[in-house]
């Protein structure tokens, strides 16, 4: 098996930034997602974004769940803190480690399936308590490690490449985050970074759960039952000496168009996506006026895209608990425990 591995070495006419770093100091390591997949995209917006904040990389605390998404923040930020938690349950690590250590800059990463099915629960109670983090759902409508099955937000109606049509209903995490009392909401699109660059900045800077769901196409699927070219057909037919997948490179989708206009995008399989981008003139402060428009969008097709709402007074988890501002892994014996007297006190409260 063979590895390629990035070069270590800078070129001394590379950009820094106020605080020195380049753009390559902020990179991960060489990704081993589909040629064109849209989950590299968003990796390298959250590389441009964290870049030109002038983060310091150590700063930053990665996790993620399981899936296709899940892998990418192994592709970015390699010098700072990360954690890969089981399927489903990154946000309840993220919301201990955020109340171990507030000092650091929180970013989740999940899918789909990672948040709108097994860690549906988990998503609801980090954003419902205001965690002070940036979510991030890479959302491409499919179970990307386990070949291509629909997920809770792939929309009714819709067409596998098997040709089999979705007959349930979706889960909008948008509107579900709005409902949830999210005080930043906001939808992108992968392949249009000059939008999504300035989101993930604006969720970064904002206080309290920020929450990002990203459009990102899946490029990968061509494994159909009855082909005899599928993955399954050839290891069913064929002694092998060992187990590979071999996935066709695919173009990166990427577009541009104005504020205030539709888009239709044609995906990788034929189907189209229709993006529309916020004008100018929309307000994001209007939480009811935000979900009425999603779903008026929705009706007519469209994926709207943009920051749909944010709190500019929001608070954060630990300001909800009243938790001392010194974070809790600093804090030794004599802070940590009361005494006697104290928890007696509190023992009597409770009777």
């Amino acid at each position: 098996m063979t590895y390629i591995v990035k070069p270590k070495l800078h070129h001394p006419a590379l950009a820094c930034n106020k605080i020195g770093f380049t753009r390559r100091d902020y990179e991960g390591k060489i990704s081993t997602l589909c040629a064109g997949c849209g989950h590299d995209s968003i990796s390298a917006a959250i590389i441009q974004a964290c870049w030109e904040l002038d983060i310091e990389p150590h700063r930053v605390a990665k996790l993620s769940g399981i899936g296709c998404s899940s892998k990418t923040p192994d592709y970015f930020l390699g010098q700072s803190h990360g954690f890969n938690t089981v399927h489903g349950r990154m946000p309840s690590v993220l919301t201990g480690a955020n109340l171990a250590n507030r000092d650091l800059i929180y970013l989740g990463v999940s899918g789909d399936g990672d948040s709108a099915s097994i860690g549906i629960g988990q998503f609801v109670h980090a954003i419902r308590r205001g965690v002070n983090m940036v979510y991030i759902v890479e959302n491409n409508g499919v179970y990307g490690l386990t070949k291509g099955q629909f997920s809770a937000t792939a929309d009714q109606g819709s067409v596998s490449k098997k040709g089999v049509v979705n007959s349930d209903a979706p889960i909008d995490l948008v509107s579900l985050a709005l409902s949830l009392g999210a005080t930043y909401v906001a939808r992108g699109f992968s392949g249009d970074k000059q939008q999504l660059v300035p989101l993930i900045q604006a969720a970064i800077s904002h206080r309290g759960a920020a929450f990002i769901d990203v459009v990102s196409p899946c490029v990968a699927f061509n494994n159909h039952a009855g082909s005899t070219k599928s993955y399954d057909y050839v290891r069913q037919h064929n002694e092998a000496v060992n187990r590979l997948d071999v996935i066709p490179p695919r173009a990166e989708i990427a577009v541009e168009y104005p504020e205030g206009e539709a888009l239709e995008v044609e995906q990788h399989d034929g189907s189209t996506l229709k993006l529309r981008k916020l004008s100018a003139s929309y307000d994001p402060g209007d939480r009811i006026a935000a979900m009425n428009f999603i779903h008026e969008h929705q009706a007519r097709g469209e994926v709207v895209t943009g920051l749909l709402y944010v709190d500019r007074k929001a608070r954060d988890m630990h300001q909800h608990l009243n938790t001392i501002a010194a974070p809790f892994n600093r804090l030794g014996a004599n802070e940590l425990c009361p005494g006697t007297a104290t928890l007696d006190k509190i023992n009597a409260s409770l009777r």
